[in-house]
């Protein structure tokens, strides 16, 4: 745990951040992409506010993890007693599942220091779904069919396959590697540039989802501390490196290199992937009783289990 003097060092550095790097670093991140969202269904890349799998990210499992609990409780401890109306308590244990107090209790969550400017960073982004980007893309959905916006889905997790294919060979994943350079090229001739999808839907080969995130995780780089950053949303300090170094490996960047037409086809692109997942945000600020912490403590898990993988 960091002293409080380390916390305000740290404070300090974050706003010093804010205020001189940050307009640096969003030119760098407008020219390469419009980041993070709360809705997509591309592994591994970002629209606006959160990754895409954190929607499919079990609240369950996040609540659990924010109370200290490593799995969910057997079902009969859940259960209020018919009788009594009492909760089952510890003693009530089956006999044939295994308690281990010290680690169902274990507290399992990324250190949060910034917590104040992160969840004023949290509302804005939220307003900017729900004023903006929703809206946006609710109309792009009534005017273009949804065949048609997978198709602009898969060309562009095909046109990203160097971020994932690298990442594959720093982390030594050899078959990733070339897993991810036999779906490009099935993808971009038999898939028409990578539209479509025959890699998976004829050869039942699986994409690998790998960033310089988690091969910073790889060789066992924590997250240090979490940052939700306006635009683009949950991420880590080694998160933030790493998708620093996604950038530069983006081939969008090599191919559009006017800024304008960079940032027309990344807005493009995120108002469509938005529109393939609208109301899973809803859905998930619905079910927590605390959206931020939900949000953090899923994105934390999130990148853990991806690290793992």
């Amino acid at each position: 745990m960091f002293k409080k003097k380390n916390l305000y060092t740290l404070q300090i550095i974050f706003c010093f951040m804010l205020f001189t790097g940050l307009p640096s670093f969003f030119h760098l991140s407008c020219q390469t992409a419009m980041a993070a969202s709360p809705s997509v269904s591309v592994k591994g890349e970002y629209i606006f506010f959160m990754p895409d799998e954190l929607l499919y990210f079990p609240l369950e499992a996040s609540n659990f993890k924010r109370h200290g609990i490593n799995q969910p409780l057997p079902i009969e401890l859940c259960m209020e007693d018919s009788l009594t109306g009492e909760m089952p308590g510890i003693d009530d244990w089956p006999e044939n599942e295994e308690y281990d107090e010290e680690s169902d209790w274990e507290m399992d969550l990324i250190y949060d220091p910034l917590e104040p400017v992160n969840r004023a960073f949290f509302s804005f982004n939220d307003k900017l779904y729900f004023w903006v980007l929703k809206p946006v893309s609710t109309g792009y959905n009534k005017v273009v069919p949804e065949p048609l916006r997978r198709n602009v889905r898969n060309f562009f997790y095909n046109l990203r396959m160097p971020i994932r294919g690298i990442n594959c060979l720093l982390q030594g994943k050899i078959k990733g590697f070339g897993t991810e350079i036999c779906r490009f090229l099935i993808n971009t001739t038999l898939g028409v540039l990578g539209t479509a999808d025959p890699a998976k839907i004829l050869f039942n080969i699986e994409g690998r989802d790998e960033d310089f995130g988690q091969t910073l995780g790889f060789f066992g780089l924590g997250p240090v501390i979490y940052i939700d950053w306006p635009i683009l949303g949950p991420s880590s300090l080694r998160d933030t490196i790493g998708y620093a170094g996604d950038m530069y490996l983006d081939p969008l960047n090599y191919i559009v290199t006017q800024n304008k037409y960079n940032l027309s086809a990344r807005g493009y692109n995120t108002v469509n992937r938005i529109s393939l997942k609208t109301g899973e945000y809803e859905s998930l600020k619905k079910a927590a009783l605390d959206p931020y912490v939900s949000l953090r403590d899923a994105y934390y898990q999130y990148r853990k289990n991806m690290i793992r993988k």
